[in-house]
């Protein structure tokens, strides 16, 4: 046996005893309300034949809707997932663990940008899998381990690093349905906390991989081949061949410092919207510039491109408004304008330069924590 396979073999069997299922309940009651909303919004929600739904008498009952993956973090019984997997706050979450052992879990919180959630079950002393604290290449080996579709629960597949910084448009699942996602066919940047699309969040910065993801891998690990998880598996793109998406973990670790310190998640908001300007935007809608945020509605019908009582709002900025720099860095389609929020904190001052019917202006502005 090559040393790449043993190796390969040993860490599955240490990974997998720190690897979870997700199981996602409802009352039969709730689970006909999604159904009847599958009605309206086909393409969120999960597929409830009537017939399949028990009587209208058993309607206190719970019935499993969906399921997914995690992985335990610390062994008193913190768990990190995916939000998409746990997104339904009416909805039951039962963790089973390798041994077979079932705990129900309470979410203690759900990231409010990025993919990630974290559970905690009421256990001590279990197996636990460390977070790597190295980059990533593309082209380095990887694993990815899961409860596929629901039905193989530590499920192993391997491949690669495909790509890094990736973005893309992700459609969650509805009622708490964790459903992988699909490629990036959105133009607009989002950095509000209200009116957003229903179900839809953009994706910034994941891992891209070759390794298969099926449904029901989301929140389970990525791993290297030291056993060490460098990401959170959580999207596909359905109908290409081995393309799929995993949340860096060190976002993860981010959280968890910020719940331990805060007792929650804390994340910078600016509440505006935007579309990020390039050569080809400049030349079709006859702009000054090819770089920038264009502060716009972008696709949403009847939204507002600075949210109302936002910095963004209190700072001055309007519709139209074309953000050119942050603290002196240029903004461009590398240099996305929620990237670079993000990597600031709730409280912080920052400097904006834009332009305003082609006449250059400076404001600054106080960022808030998003709730």
């Amino acid at each position: 046996m090559i040393n790449e396979e043993k190796q390969t073999i040993d860490l599955v069997k240490k990974a997998t005893a720190a690897v979870v299922s997700i199981t996602i309940s409802k009352t039969v009651a709730q689970a006909k309300e999604m159904a009847y909303g599958q009605m309206l919004h086909p393409s969120f929600l999960p597929d409830f034949p009537a017939d399949a739904l028990p009587q209208a008498d058993d309607e206190d009952q719970k019935i499993k809707i969906g399921g997914g993956s995690g992985f335990i973090v610390d062994s008193n019984g913190i768990i990190l997932t995916n939000k998409h997997v746990v997104l339904d706050p009416q909805a039951e979450y039962t963790i089973t663990t390798s041994d077979d052992t079932e705990y129900t879990a309470k979410v203690l919180t759900r990231d409010p940008v990025n993919d990630i959630a974290i559970l905690k079950i009421k256990a001590k002393n279990l197996p636990t899998l460390k977070m790597s604290s190295s980059s990533i290449q593309p082209g380095q080996t990887v694993l990815a381990i899961g409860n596929a579709l629901g039905l193989f629960s530590n499920t192993v597949s391997k491949g690669i690093v495909s790509g890094l910084a990736r973005k893309i448009s992700a459609a969650m699942g509805g009622g708490g349905q964790g459903q992988d996602l699909g490629p990036d066919n959105e133009e607009h940047g989002l950095s509000g906390q209200e009116e957003a699309i229903p179900q839809v969040e953009e994706l910034r910065g994941v891992i891209q991989t070759d390794v298969a993801i099926n449904q029901g891998n989301s929140g389970g690990p990525l791993l290297n081949l030291d056993g060490e998880v460098v990401g959170i598996n959580t999207a596909v793109i359905y109908g290409a061949q081995n393309i799929g998406f995993a949340i860096p973990i060190q976002w993860a670790k981010n959280d968890l410092a910020d719940l331990q310190k805060f007792g929650r998640i804390i994340r910078p908001y600016i509440g505006l919207r935007y579309i990020m300007l390039n050569k080809d935007m400049q030349k079709r809608y006859k702009l000054p510039v090819d770089y920038g945020a264009l502060v716009t509605p972008g696709h949403l019908p009847g939204g507002h491109a600075v949210i109302k009582n936002s910095p963004a709002e209190k700072a001055g900025l309007k519709e139209n408004d074309i953000i050119l720099t942050l603290n002196q860095e240029k903004l461009d389609e590398k240099n996305d304008l929620q990237d670079k929020i993000q990597l600031l904190k709730a409280g912080e001052e920052v400097e904006l330069n834009y332009l305003r019917q082609d006449k250059q202006k400076q404001t600054k502005l106080l960022l808030e924590e998003r709730k």
